[in-house]
């Protein structure tokens, strides 16, 4: 049975003024998402820098929902694609999503969905639950990036290069994000969506 995610919480019950607060988080989260990208430090040994932008995504995920944390990494996409310097160490392009690390990006948008709609159901109500989603959300991110950098490197050195020296950090941003979520879920507890 589905759950209200966080931001249902202090959704304005007039539609017109829902439609509008929707369209301001997901275009304020997409604008998150590009800021955390621009905490990059890249590796001298391989393409796919570290930054902050999966920990934006995968929470934006748990806190919006399944389609509007889709829609703010997306959105994301597009602005870095367009040519707004919103993609890692303030760089743009298609290029970007074309390249090696592309996989990453695309990824971004498919665990924000999980994110979501794992929160939406029943893990978004326990605390293991909120940590198992967040898991599966960063995990996400790496099944794109690394089956797309394979593309090029081949896969085990994708494995090698694109998922192993990012391990601990993923971890910690897991840690902090679950921090979050739970500090949050002191103050504001998701309840069942009454049926349609």
């Amino acid at each position: 049975m589905a759950v209200r995610v966080y931001a249902d919480l202090v959704r304005p019950a007039d539609p017109r003024l829902a439609r509008v607060f929707d369209a301001a988080l997901v275009a304020g989260s997409s604008l998150l998402i590009a800021l955390s990208a621009q905490v990059a430090i890249p590796l001298p040994f391989t393409p796919v820098p570290v930054t902050l932008q999966t920990f934006a995504v995968i929470l934006a995920g748990c806190l919006l929902g399944s389609g509007r944390g889709a829609l703010a990494a997306l959105l994301y996409l597009a602005e870095g694609s367009a040519g707004l310097p919103f993609f890692s160490g303030g760089t743009a392009g298609l290029a970007h999503l074309f390249g090696p690390t592309g996989g990453y990006l695309v990824g971004c948008a498919a665990a924000a969905f999980l994110a979501g709609l794992l929160s939406e159901h029943v893990l978004g109500r326990v605390s293991a639950g909120r940590l198992v989603t967040l898991v599966a959300a960063d995990l996400a991110v790496f099944v794109f990036g690394v089956a797309w950098l394979g593309a090029f490197t081949g896969m085990t050195r994708a494995v090698v290069l694109g998922f192993v020296p990012f391990v601990i950090g993923d971890a910690l941003k897991v840690a902090v994000a679950w921090g979050i979520l739970e500090g949050v879920s002191l103050f504001a507890r998701p309840r069942e969506k009454p049926a349609a």
